[in-house]
């Protein structure tokens, strides 16, 4: 079953990271069929197999043999992995939906934002509806508790926005209040702190390897995935080891 789970994930990442270079551009996600972007190529089947399509062919076209991004395979191998993380993690529970929700739509914005620092609204609006019918189908915790973290989520980064001036970008606003209605208060919290705390040490390793540059615009989404990821699987272990931690 774990094994089968993983395929299917290998299969929804090839579908993200489609979604996450069309949609941001206004290209439908059906057709064209997918090509190389260099020379326009049309892939064949055996040219799609998530991740060892990318190792059979060298990282290149099979064509004009431009070099294919490394962000494709791993985004499906990532996909993979969380996918069977989440039954590990949680058990088999109906809390897996959730889990499985939440996975897709980071992994969406992860190449989005990568791509085109862009957080798309129409991905957002489209999880958003699927997050309230799976709490409608399967309630897992009170209205109260989805609606006050999306409230926090939402507030929290209007207020750093408002006071860093365009530090923190609409698509992150609205991202944050999804993950709000989904971890509730306290994990949204934990979230953006982890999300910050990541960026902030990546960005000042990237600036002394010279690989930033002061000022300049980095994409936060992949902090954001990360930072929320580990809040919802291990954030309530996170918060008891800490207030632990304060008790000695």
């Amino acid at each position: 079953m774990l094994f089968l789970i993983f395929l299917y994930g290998l299969l929804f990442g090839s579908f993200f990271n489609v979604v996450g270079l069309r949609i941001p551009v206004n290209q439908s996600i059906v057709s064209p069929r997918s090509a190389c972007p260099k020379c326009g190529h049309t892939l064949s089947w055996y040219e799609l197999i998530p991740v060892l399509s990318y190792i059979f062919q060298k990282g290149k076209c099979s064509q004009c043999k431009a070099a294919i991004s490394l962000i494709y395979p791993i985004v499906e191998l990532i996909t993979g992995l969380l996918f069977i993380l989440a039954p590990f993690t949680l058990g088999w529970s109906s809390e897996l939906v959730v889990a499985w929700t939440l996975i897709s739509l980071l992994m969406i914005i992860l190449v989005s934002d990568l791509a085109y620092m862009i957080i798309p609204d129409k991905v957002l609006v489209i999880f958003t509806i699927i997050f309230i019918i799976v709490k409608i189908i399967i309630p897992q915790n009170t209205w109260i508790f989805s609606i006050s973290g999306a409230a926090v989520g939402f507030f929290l980064l209007l207020f750093l926005a408002v006071i860093s001036k365009g530090g923190m970008g609409g698509g992150d606003i609205k991202l944050f209040t999804v993950i709000g209605f989904v971890l509730g208060p306290k994990l949204v919290l934990l979230a953006f702190f982890l999300a910050s705390l990541f960026g902030a040490v990546i960005g000042i390793i990237g600036m002394l390897l010279k690989h930033f540059k002061k000022r300049e615009p980095i994409p936060f989404g992949p902090y954001i995935v990360l930072g929320t990821l580990i809040a919802y699987f291990y954030g309530s272990d996170l918060i008891d080891f800490y207030f632990q931690l304060l008790n000695i």
